[in-house]
């Protein structure tokens, strides 16, 4: 069932993907029903343990939570430290899509190939600063990578345009690999991200900080429009 449920966040894309961090977590069941009904085909749970990033989220309780909620795909972002500790907990509890930071782990290869063991979906992500050439081949042993387009964990970043020209290589380079960016991703950026290769894109603010906006569903409409606009209609590998 975990591979069926990549399988459906594969073919989504291009999709928006909203991040649960900014969503009310004291109607947590309400807020997934309202981004169902918007038309969400896919949610971005961000786990932070205060050590490898300097903030603290949630766990598998949350996950678990989500899951007893909804049917749709669970693509958990694992800032933290220690992912291999975390990883089978987290796919007991329904995660679909694993993906831990490069910048993590001695070995990204080893530590791609455990999580997929557990029978789940796995991907890598590294931050602005960090080169491409870390991923050591790692694509190769990965279902997605991200592409991070802010340092993760920390707010009130703007968008790092370096991050254009990572998922262009990679795009390049793998074009069938599924490519997500993260961080700063809205209305204005989410084109370019978009025409550089992007299929899966994590949106925050530009989706639960719209006072301008009546619903979650004019939120996803704007952004959806901005993706076709840049081409959001053409397959992977396609682009």
């Amino acid at each position: 069932m975990i591979r069926a449920a990549f399988d459906a966040i594969r073919d989504s894309a291009p999709a928006v993907l909203p991040s649960l961090l900014l969503c009310d977590f004291g109607d947590l069941k309400g807020e997934v029903a309202r981004l169902a009904e918007a038309g969400t085909r896919v949610l971005h749970l961000d786990v932070m343990d205060g050590h490898f990033v300097p903030n603290i989220t949630y766990a598998m309780p949350i996950v678990e939570g989500l899951r007893r909620h909804t049917d749709l795909p669970l693509d958990v972002h694992l800032m933290i430290s220690d992912p291999l500790t975390y990883a089978k907990p987290m796919v007991e509890v329904g995660a679909d899509l694993l993906t831990f930071h490069v910048e993590a782990v001695q070995d990204p290869v080893e530590t791609a190939q455990r999580i997929g063991e557990l029978g789940v979906a796995v991907g890598v992500a590294l931050n602005p600063k960090t080169p491409l050439e870390k991923l050591a081949g790692c694509e190769s042993h990965v279902d997605m990578v991200l592409v991070m387009s802010v340092e993760a964990g920390v707010g009130g970043q703007q968008f790092a345009p370096v991050s254009l020209e990572k998922l262009r290589a990679l795009k390049d380079k793998h074009p069938d690999l599924l490519l997500e960016g993260d961080g700063g991703i809205n209305a204005n950026t989410i084109g370019p991200a978009r025409q550089a290769g992007c299929d899966l894109f994590v949106v925050g603010s530009a989706i639960f900080r719209r006072d301008d906006l009546d619903d979650y569903g004019e939120a996803m409409e704007e952004l959806t429009a901005a993706i076709n606009a840049a081409g959001g209609k053409e397959r992977m590998g396609q682009s």
